[in-house]
């Protein structure tokens, strides 16, 4: 498998950029059901690998991720290699969607993306729920949506709302949802459900960007 994987028309109204989590690499189920599912909806939409994750594929290794600016450079790089012949949306699972957002304002303000997607935004880490991320968010002006299980173990929706969160950033609750929208049994919902509504919002988000009047 090459580092990258594009799916949907080759010329669809835009490009959705996506970058996997710390844990699974672009072709996870999860991966595959986001960018299948947005490109059954006409998107083109381009998984990237992360350094690490193509080396652990090579040795079979466990390697922790890259250091951040090596995640950024290499996020950079990737948007840097695409022709810009049409609207681009950068975005990713938990860590990829984190790295995307740091991105976002310099690539927006330089007219070179239209927006961004975090699906499952690492809000804090896993147990620490002092040690927020959020402080950049407060002034985001990137329009952003954030795709988020109401049970995210890295930001609940009993939490997300006491954040202080600009007004650019878009929050879609998936009902019962954890780290990747995965409800429990007794909630009557199934991941299928979950996983297509994340897309319908997706879907939602990227026509408005399209066409925000």
């Amino acid at each position: 498998m090459d580092n990258t994987l594009v799916c949907g028309p080759l010329t669809g109204p835009a490009t959705v950029v996506l970058a996997h989590g710390a844990g699974a690499g672009i072709d996870s189920p999860f991966m595959n059901e986001m960018a299948k599912g947005l490109a059954e909806k006409g998107w083109q939409v381009i998984r990237f690998e992360f350094p690490y994750m193509t080396q652990r594929r090579i040795t079979g290794r466990k390697t922790p991720p890259n250091r951040a600016e090596v995640l950024l450079k290499c996020y950079v790089e990737q948007v840097q290699s695409l022709v810009a012949n049409q609207p681009l949306i950068i975005g990713g699972k938990s860590m990829g969607g984190r790295i995307a957002s740091l991105l976002s304002d310099e690539l927006w303000s330089e007219n070179k993306i239209l927006g961004c997607i975090c699906l499952g935004y690492p809000f804090h880490p896993l147990g620490k729920p002092e040690t927020l991320r959020v402080e950049y968010l407060q002034n985001l002006q990137t329009p952003t949506l954030v795709v988020q299980g109401e049970r995210d173990a890295m930001g609940s929706r009993e939490e997300v709302k006491n954040y202080e969160l600009s007004e650019r950033l878009k929050l879609a609750w998936i009902p019962d949802g954890d780290h990747s929208f995965k409800p429990r049994k007794r909630s009557g919902l199934s991941e299928e459900q979950n996983l297509k509504l994340a897309v319908e919002r997706m879907h939602d988000f990227l026509n408005k960007l399209m066409d925000p009047d």
